[in-house]
């Protein structure tokens, strides 16, 4: 049965923010910084809850972490310092509560907010989670031998750059860069002519692990503070000349998108589903890569949404391109974390973990524009125009949800980027 706040939005079963869900965020108010809670069409200042006396039942460490300007704090606490918080802030916002007439004015309308970046990220990876995207992108360059040999034996990731991840409604600057046509002898360096997007989820480290030890799997959950929708913006042109021998560099360095709202796995945790079968003859995860708790996946639905500059002129809406499932990645949330950390690798509160882009089996759910390629027809948008990749002044829009009959949605909200020219 759906929990009913004195919020009347957050009752409304469409909504992306039900009691069931109070993702955290950071917004701006009076030259600082504050912890929020969305809550229907509605943000919670949890800093004011907690300088006024009205989280006074929890522990001095919550209440302090309340206080601070971003996640981070909070976040190393641990499950159960969540937990408690969760519970305090669902009883303040319940239907019931008697506290109705102080909270109101710690009300923010989130139409009017001012997001900031919620967490002090110090590390990002990306890993490759995907079969179906791996195997798409696989069969443009080995036809006859699209996946490597590790593929199915190893979460395959890559070391990104922390420093240009971006909050959602940032620009996103055409990337110059150096590329090689293949009708040219010699790269040339220019602006890229292949931006792409790529839809993703990322993973916040809540409490870490020590230098020199690893995560169990079946552990690595409680390390995880929270999800956030993700944009890995790419130059497939610039990535196809500088990716051998060792990877990804500049081609996705210049722009990483995320949401500002970050669900608790918490949140999540109804949503829990048995990781996708894997095909008959595949081999099994190893030892440290199986889990015994048997979901490991879940079950979030993803959708991008393509607008061009054409189209917002025409007052024309943004058309679906794809929609996906978290729950076909070939690597779940929880083998990606353990894998990480199964050198000794130290994961740190704030570090951010990316899927990599997320793609289905079917004609419909590829992540990308690269893996639309292989499409019959040419993707097509309202009014005549065609894309192949990104053209200055696309918006793309990413969306996330769970959603099962006989429980609420809980919802992302939005992650949004405007491609802009090269300066």
């Amino acid at each position: 049965m759906a929990l009913k706040s004195w919020v009347d939005s957050a009752n409304d079963p469409a909504g992306d923010f039900p009691l069931e869900n109070l993702p955290y965020g950071v917004f701006r108010q009076s030259h600082r910084n504050r912890i929020g809670v969305a809550l229907g069409d509605q943000i919670l200042d949890v800093n004011s809850c907690a300088s006024e006396g009205l989280l006074a039942d929890l522990p001095s460490d919550i209440i302090d972490a309340c206080t601070a300007q971003v996640l981070n704090p909070l976040m190393a606490l641990g499950p159960k310092a969540w937990s408690a918080l969760r519970r305090e802030l669902q009883l303040l916002l319940r239907l019931d509560s008697k506290l109705q007439p102080r909270l109101a004015s710690m009300l923010i309308p989130r139409s009017e907010a001012e997001m900031q970046m919620p967490v002090q990220i110090g590390d990002y990876t990306d890993f490759y989670a995907s079969i179906h995207h791996a195997t798409r992108v696989g069969k443009l360059f080995r036809p006859d031998n699209p996946l490597l040999p590790n593929y199915k034996y190893v979460p395959i990731g890559y070391h990104g750059r922390a420093s240009s991840i971006v909050l959602s409604g940032a620009e996103i600057r055409r990337q110059r860069g150096q590329t090689k046509p293949a009708s040219e002898a010699e790269p040339c360096f220019g602006p890229s002519r292949s931006l792409d997007y790529e839809l993703e989820m990322g993973l916040f480290i809540g409490s870490g692990n020590t230098l020199g030890e690893s995560i169990p799997v079946d552990q690595a959950g409680e390390h995880i503070f929270g999800m956030c929708v993700l944009n890995d913006w790419s130059a497939r042109d610039i990535q196809a000349w500088e990716y051998q021998p060792l990877g990804p560099f500049l081609a996705k360095s210049f722009a990483t998108s995320i949401s500002p709202w970050i669900v608790t796995l918490e949140a999540l945790a109804p949503f829990r589903v048995p990781a996708s079968a894997r095909p008959d003859g595949d081999p099994a995860p190893l030892p440290y890569l199986t889990t015994s708790t048997g979901n490991a996946a879940l079950d979030l639905t993803l959708e991008v949404y393509l607008q061009s500059a054409d189209m917002r002129q025409a007052a024309a809406a943004p058309v679906l391109m794809s929609r996906a499932s978290l729950r076909d990645l070939y690597w779940a949330p929880s083998q990606l974390v353990a894998h990480h950390a199964s050198n000794g690798c130290n994961l740190r509160t704030g570090d951010l973990l990316a899927t990599g882009t997320i793609s289905g089996p079917e004609e419909g759910s590829e992540g990308c524009l690269l893996e639309m390629r292989q499409r019959a027809e040419p993707v097509r948008l309202p009014g005549g125009e065609r894309r192949t990749f990104l053209e200055d002044g696309d918006r793309v829009t990413f969306r996330a949800y769970a959603q099962r009959e006989g429980l609420p949605r809980i919802g992302f909200g939005e992650c949004v980027g405007t491609i802009t020219s090269p300066a």
